[in-house]
């Protein structure tokens, strides 16, 4: 068997972000041994893996709340580094049940840093969100590094929780870590529980789409392409130690992306069903890639006009 320069943990594979992620990087780096570990809830899907048959690629089926099972797949490969995409991310369903939310997101994270310390790992990947920030008003700045984590909802509060675990692991065991924190992210292979694959399919079927309040939230979008290319500068090149925000620098209203969406499909705003307004709906997140800029001469390539047609484009032709 090939003996690879580097051998990559890469959780949650098989999902939307790290499918991307997957999918970019196993062909660009072939010396390199990525291993997926994904225990394909609804929002991961094999489908979603295109290099599947790629000689330096490698699936466990495996959850990340267990300790035991993440042992031997840690055993048989001995990572050398390890990117944590894996996570419950339904802001609607960790309100439902936010038990999971904390089993997932926190505990199978400890388990993973529990396991990158005895086996030696040399560098950690946190993919975290801005939502641990909490909310913006309309005229805030944007979230910095520098904010206080501030999280609303059980999801966001999870995730700022597994974020200061791995800091911690790095302040009082050494680990070599970093954490990104991007903005929403959205492209080909989301679950379709997500607004915009959602709306996009409900626009195609001719139905409407659930618009909560009147649309007046604002999120920033980034193309996932540009996400997972600066996800790999960053574990690559990135300090030790140290936060990045992944921000798309597209700020857009909920009413005005679902208009953007109506103009694709050829639907007019009569298919646009205001809903009740979610508990603890956060009204604004906006980041400063600052850092990444500076020192990683990253920025995004895709503007949302073009992300989003091609977006449209591809569920389109897996209707």
């Amino acid at each position: 068997m090939k003996k690879h320069n580097e051998q990559i943990l890469v959780t949650g594979g098989a999902g939307f972000i790290g499918s991307n992620y997957l999918n970019a990087f196993v062909p660009r780096y072939p010396e390199i041994l990525f291993v997926n570990v994904d225990c394909l809830t609804y929002a991961g899907d094999p489908k979603n893996i295109t290099v599947v048959g790629a000689p330096n690629y490698r699936f466990h089926k495996v959850d990340i709340r267990d300790q035991e099972a993440l042992e031997k797949v840690f055993a048989e490969h001995a990572p050398t580094g390890v990117i944590n995409f894996a996570a419950e991310s339904h802001v609607d369903l960790s309100i439902e049940n936010p038990s999971i939310f904390v089993e997932t997101n926190i505990v199978g994270t400890h388990n993973l840093l529990v396991l990158a310390r005895a086996h030696g790992v040399t560098r950690f990947h946190q993919i975290s969100t801005d939502e641990v920030y909490g909310s913006l008003a309309k005229d805030a700045p944007p979230f910095t590094t520098h904010s206080p984590l501030a999280p609303n909802s059980p999801y966001s509060a999870s995730k700022a929780a597994a974020d200061l675990l791995v800091r911690s692991y790095h302040r009082t065991f050494g680990l070599n870590i970093v954490i990104s924190r991007c903005s929403n992210n959205y492209g080909p292979h989301q679950d379709t529980s997500k607004i915009i694959p959602k709306f996009i399919a409900n626009l195609l079927a001719g139905e409407k789409v659930p618009l909560y309040a009147k649309g007046e939230n604002i999120r920033d979008w980034l193309y996932v392409e540009d996400h997972v290319e600066a996800v790999d500068l960053i574990f690559r090149k990135g300090t030790s130690g140290t936060v990045y925000n992944i921000g798309g620098g597209e700020e857009l209203s909920n009413i005005n992306l679902t208009r953007q969406l109506l103009a694709l499909t050829g639907r007019d705003e009569s298919f646009i069903q205001e809903v009740a307004d979610r508990p603890g709906h956060d009204f604004r997140y906006a980041s400063d890639s600052g850092e990444l800029f500076r020192e990683l001469e990253w920025k995004p390539r895709h503007s949302f006009a073009d992300g989003i047609r091609t977006t449209f484009e591809w569920y389109r032709e897996r209707r």
